[in-house]
């Protein structure tokens, strides 16, 4: 895979430069200092190349002179996601059905800014991590686990079992986000924008919550819907852990 762009290399260098196999960058870009030094500390080879090498690489990406080529995008296992999440309070997250790479890339680039999510991708009929997710995400991905799963019915039962609330997010139908109480430990799902959570999922979930409109024809993407609800989540999940304590 190929990372593209000042943010998503940066990131990647800092957070996991064993995943890098070698990394081109622009002649005279302004971070070729600071990127050979890193580079050296892990042995990585840096290669200085004209504009149009770049380019071409980059396939007529914008890539702000850099260009990595890394390992492939390294899937957790849902067994290991599931029980880190239990442990450390994190919230894991099923996108049901999610196809659009650019909507994948900025709910990992939302959940990164807040901290705290997982998520789990169906391995049928869904978006996978790709380049193009890498370049919106910005660096995101470094921050939230991903799992792949072949039946996310069973997966959500898994969690539901564990002892996760699970928490879908529709459109119109649920109690209003802004006033409804969560429990936790949480789970939430999450479907496509055109046709929102399966009836084989929507059977398993605890509560259906929505974010209200002012303009009833308009709608979120799924991208910043999940934004605003992981906002809310950890809002009343910090507000929750201080009156306990």
């Amino acid at each position: 895979m190929r990372l593209y762009g000042k943010n998503p290399v940066l990131e990647r260098i800092k957070t996991n430069p064993r995943s890098i196999r070698k990394i081109y960058i622009q002649e005279g870009h302004q971070e070729a200092g600071y990127i050979r030094k890193k580079a050296k500390k892990w042995g990585i080879p840096v290669y200085t190349v004209p504009r149009t090498k770049v380019q071409k690489l980059a396939r007529n990406v914008n890539t702000q002179g850099l260009v990595v080529e890394t390992d492939d995008f390294p899937y957790v296992p849902y067994e290991d996601l599931l029980e880190t999440a239990w442990r450390e309070k994190v919230t894991p997250v099923f996108l049901d059905g999610l196809n659009d790479p650019q909507n994948l890339g900025g709910i990992l680039r939302g959940f990164a800014c807040l901290g705290g999510f997982a998520l789990v991708l169906p391995t049928h009929k869904s978006v996978d991590v790709t380049e193009t997710v890498l370049r919106v995400a910005c660096g995101g991905e470094n921050y939230v686990s991903v799992a792949k799963v072949s039946n996310l019915a069973q997966a959500i039962s898994a969690a539901r079992e564990l002892g996760f609330w699970i928490v879908g997010a529709v459109v119109g139908a649920g109690e209003n986000i802004m006033e409804a109480s969560l429990t936790f430990p949480l789970a939430l799902v999450i479907g496509s924008e055109q046709k929102g959570i399966r009836g084989t999922i929507e059977k398993l979930l605890d509560k259906e919550i929505t974010i209200p409109m002012a303009q009833p024809r308009l709608s979120l993407n799924a991208a910043h819907a999940a934004t605003l609800l992981g906002y809310e989540i950890k809002r009343q999940q910090r507000y929750q852990r201080s009156t306990s304590q």
